[in-house]
């Protein structure tokens, strides 16, 4: 089959590896139907180190499972699937307390033997807990949106849920990015009172205000947060959504927060230390968030997604097919994708 790999900072191909199959009687074989290109991907994309044999790539798909290992229930050959961004068996300790991503015995995609999400086909290791079924057809249009469950909106979900947002609460989203898009959607399904998105390229923030957005600061830095002060009558918000992932973005985050708020952060933190200081604690600042226990939200927000009362794969801007891959990271790399969905 086909799939992703990365042999360098900017140096994406699609090439050919084995096939995925059966190792343990836990797994399953997934046939892609979408996947996509997450922001943090980008990371390595901009800074990896080259190296002579590239590795795989990618941690959103969903598909139609093809075979099935002798331990897995649940399921069938045909069901249309979703996996999160890392896999998990639901059943340890961690995952009943809703922390998948520190599952005793998953792991993440692309990982050792592991099949990256970019590909045609992929090997889901503990399939019984980490598969979702779909209830609906491989050419459903909501596919988009349900691919989202992956990743991006549940993790802008994980954001605005650990920060406490719920009705009459006020909220700073800072990046205009899919996460810190689908962190605005989520803000208003859970009832926020007021929504201040902070970001500067329009096509971006009108979709954020057609998410739920009630206003939007282009300014940065400073200027930023005064610019949030003003619409808040001095004060902040009661929250901040961190969805960045650099120390800019935090700052701006601690500046835009009122006195007793909570900033979570759910951006890949590109910086070693977090800059919380006497002033943060003088103020009572909560400083939350973490890597999206995507799999404890998936149940949550499905209806919502197949009932139309959220569209998150609005985020997606443009498609391309296995061999339009590469040019699709330089499209998001450039700011010229928000988001890229990929159609193997």
């Amino acid at each position: 089959m086909r799939a992703t790999l990365i042999y360098g900072a900017g140096d994406i191909r699609v090439e050919n590896v084995p096939d995925p199959r059966i190792h343990r009687p836990t797994d399953a074989v997934v046939r892609v139907l979408r996947s996509c290109i997450c922001g943090s991907d980008l990371w390595p994309y901009g800074s990896r180190e080259a190296t002579e044999h590239g590795d795989r790539i990618g941690h959103e798909f969903l598909g139609i499972v093809e075979e099935l290992g002798s331990e897995v229930s649940g399921l069938k050959r045909g069901d249309l699937v979703v996996a999160p961004f890392v896999w998990s068996d639901n059943t340890c300790d961690f995952c009943v307390e809703g922390l998948q991503t520190s599952c005793r015995h998953g792991g993440f995609w692309a990982s050792q033997d592991v099949d990256g999400g970019q590909g045609e086909a992929v090997r889901v290791p503990q399939a019984q807990g980490t598969l979702v079924k779909l209830p609906v057809a491989e050419d459903s249009a909501l596919l988009p949106s349900l691919l989202t469950l992956s990743d991006v909106f549940c993790t802008g979900h994980h954001c605005a849920v650990t920060a406490g947002v719920g009705p009459r609460t006020t909220v700073t989203v800072v990046g205009d990015g899919a996460v810190g898009l689908c962190a605005v959607l989520a803000a208003r399904r859970l009832g926020a009172e007021r929504i201040i998105l902070m970001g500067r390229h329009k096509g971006r923030t009108d979709l954020g205000r057609d998410f739920g957005a009630t206003d939007v600061v282009a300014e940065r830095g400073e200027e930023g947060i005064e610019r949030v002060r003003e619409l808040t009558g001095g004060d902040g918000t009661h929250t901040v959504l961190e969805c960045v992932g650099t120390l800019p973005a935090l700052h701006m985050s601690v500046g835009a927060v009122r006195a007793g708020g909570t900033i979570s952060r759910v951006g890949a933190p590109q910086y070693p230390e977090v800059p919380f200081g006497f002033p943060e604690f003088a103020s009572n600042l909560t400083l939350t968030g973490g890597m999206a226990p995507a799999r404890a939200y998936i149940e949550e927000l499905l209806p919502d997604v197949l009932e139309g009362r959220i569209e998150p794969g609005r985020v997606f801007d443009r498609t391309v097919d296995m061999d339009g891959v590469p040019a699709g990271y330089r499209a998001m790399a450039d700011r010229e994708a928000l988001k890229v969905l990929v159609e193997p």
